[in-house]
C-alpha cells in the first residue's frame, strides 16, 4: 500500500530542501516533491532534517556486552581482546539472538537502517558445529528482522589462532568456536545460507592473522566475487610485522598478490599502511571502513582516510565494537581525527561525511539501492531533530553541518525502513523497551 511522508526539511544531496512529500509504495520510493509548504492530509509529518538510512558497515553485535567494562584501567588492544573472548565464550544462539535484537534495536534508534555483521560465533564453545551448522548466524538474521533493518551477514572464515614471526598458530581456547577446520568446510556451511528479504549473505576474511595463504586466498576470491566480502587489514602494527616475517610482505600486499582485492571488497580499519598499500587498495576501488570510536578506544591508531579516498577508495563507516552506537559521531570522528593529526581542518564537507555514512556504506554492503532520497531507491531513511538542545540555532540550510558536527544519536526521532517507520518519536515501535532489552541479554551473558 502506497504511503505519503512530508519531510520538513530534506538531504537531498548535497543540498537541504525544505518541504518535501515523499511516496513509497511496494518498499521503495516512488516520487518526491518539492516546496510543499505544509503537510497534506493523509500524509505523515516527519519533523527535522531527513536523511537516508545510515549504513553500520562494521559490527560485532556480541561486543556490545563489553561496552563500560572494556573501559576500565588501561591495556591494549590485545588485552582488550581477552576480555572480548570471554564474552564470546558464553553465548548461544538463544542469548545471542536475544542480545542482537537489542542491539540492532538501538541502532534503529541511532537511525541506522542497515548492518553488516560481521560474523565469526559459528560453532559451540569447544568446537562443534550446531545441529544447524549455521544456528548463529540465522540468529542474527532473525534478530534484524526483529528490529526491523536489514542486514548483511558477512560470515567470516576463522581458522587459524594467530600469526607471529614463527609462523601461524592453531585455534586455541574461545577461538575454538570460530573456526570451520578448512575453507572447504567454511565454503560448504557459508553456502547453505541464502539471501531474503532485507538479507545479504557477504563473506569475510577475519584477518591475515586468522586465514593463511595455504587455506587459498585466491581460491576464496574466486568463490565469493559475486558477494561483499571484508576483511580486518592492518589494524595493529603487530599484525604487518609477522606479516612481513614470514611472507615478506604487507598483509595488503599479500592479498594483492593473491587477486583478492576488487569493487566488492573491503578492508575495516585499514590503519597501518604503507604508500605502497594504499595505492593497491585505491587502485582496485577496494572499499575502505573506518570505525573511529572503536580505534581510539582500543588506542589503534588513525587510518589515512584521505590518502585512500584520494587514490581511489570509498569510504564507509562502522561502530564496530559499539564502545557507542552513533553513526554521526563515527562520520564526524573520521573529520576531527584528522585535524587532530594533521592540524588543519576541512578534510571533508558535511555532506562528503553523510555519503560515507548513507550511500556509500550501503554500497560496500551490497545494497546500492539505497542511501539515497530518489526516486526507485529503497525508501529508507531517518529523521533527525533540529530543535534539541544540541541542534537549536542554526538555520536548517545548514542541516548537513549541523547533523554531523552537532547532532548525536540521541536526536534522531524516526526511522522508516522499506516506507514503515519502526521508530517514531524516538521510540522503536517493536522493541519499545529497547534499554531494559539490552540490559537483561547482557546480564545473561556476564559474569
Amino acid at each position: 500500500m502506497p504511503v505519503t511522508y512530508w519531510l520538513e526539511h530534506a538531504w537531498l544531496d548535497p543540498r537541504v530542501e525544505p518541504g518535501v512529500l515523499l511516496t513509497a509504495d511496494g518498499g521503495r520510493i516512488t516520487g518526491l516533491r518539492t516546496g510543499v509548504a505544509d503537510p497534506p492530509p493523509g500524509s505523515t509529518a516527519l519533523r527535522g532534517l531527513t536523511v537516508p538510512g545510515l549504513a553500520n558497515a562494521h559490527s560485532h553485535a556480541f561486543h556490545r556486552a563489553l561496552r563500560g567494562t572494556a573501559q576500565t584501567g588501561g591495556g591494549t588492544f590485545w588485552t582488550w581482546r581477552e576480555t572480548m573472548y570471554a564474552t564470546a565464550r558464553r553465548l548461544d544462539p538463544d542469548s545471542y539472538f536475544d542480545l542482537a535484537r537489542a542491539v540492532y534495536a538501538e541502532m534503529a534508534l541511532a537511525g541506522i537502517t542497515c548492518v553488516g555483521e560481521f560474523h565469526y560465533l559459528h560453532h559451540q564453545a569447544d568446537g562443534t558445529p550446531y545441529a544447524d551448522p549455521n544456528a548463529m548466524g540465522e540468529a542474527l538474521i532473525a534478530a534484524a528482522g526483529d528490529a526491523g533493518i536489514r542486514i548483511t551477514l558477512l560470515d567470516t572464515a576463522y581458522l587459524r589462532g594467530g600469526l607471529t614471526a614463527d609462523g601461524y598458530q592453531p585455534l586455541d581456547g574461545a577461538q575454538r568456536r570460530f573456526g570451520d577446520g578448512t575453507a572447504d568446510r567454511w565454503y560448504d556451511r557459508w553456502s547453505r545460507l541464502e539471501d531474503r528479504a532485507r538479507v545479504r549473505i557477504g563473506a569475510a576474511l577475519h584477518s591475515v592473522r586468522a586465514f593463511s595463504d595455504r587455506d587459498g586466498y585466491t581460491a576464496f576470491a574466486e568463490r565469493t566475487r559475486h558477494v561483499p566480502v571484508h576483511i580486518h587489514l592492518s589494524e595493529q602494527p603487530a599484525e604487518n610485522e609477522a606479516c612481513r616475517a614470514v611472507h615478506g610482505r604487507t598483509p595488503a600486499r599479500l592479498l594483492a598478490d593473491a587477486g583478492f582485492w576488487g569493487p566488492n571488497t573491503t578492508a575495516v580499519h585499514a590503519t597501518h599502511l604503507t604508500d605502497d598499500d594504499v595505492a593497491l587498495l585505491g587502485g582496485s576501488r577496494t572499499a575502505v571502513c573506518m570505525c573511529p570510536t572503536t580505534e581510539r578506544d582500543l588506542a589503534d591508531g588513525i587510518g589515512p582516510a584521505p590518502a585512500l579516498q584520494r587514490a581511489g577508495s570509498p569510504l564507509a563507516l562502522g561502530s564496530d565494537s559499539h564502545a557507542v552506537v552513533d553513526l554521526l559521531e563515527e562520520a564526524r570522528a573520521m573529520e576531527l581525527d584528522e585535524r587532530l593529526r594533521t592540524r588543519t581542518r576541512g578534510h571533508w564537507t558535511a555532506p562528503a561525511l553523510l555519503r560515507a555514512a548513507t550511500a556509500d556504506g550501503h554500497a560496500c554492503l551490497g545494497w546500492p539501492d539505497a542511501g539515497r532520497l530518489e526516486a526507485g531507491a529503497l525508501a529508507d531513511f531517518t529523521t533527525i531533530a533540529l530543535d534539541s538542545v544540541r541542534t537549536a540555532g542554526p538555520p536548517p540550510r545548514l542541516g548537513a553541518e549541523t547533523a554531523v558536527f552537532a547532532a548525536t544519536a540521541a536526536d534522531v526521532r524516526h526511522t522508516v525502513v522499506a516506507g514503515r517507520r519502526i521508530v517514531a518519536d524516538g521510540r522503536h515501535l517493536g522493541v519499545p523497551d529497547t534499554a531494559g532489552a539490552l540490559a537483561a541479554a547482557i546480564a545473561a551473558v556476564r559474569d
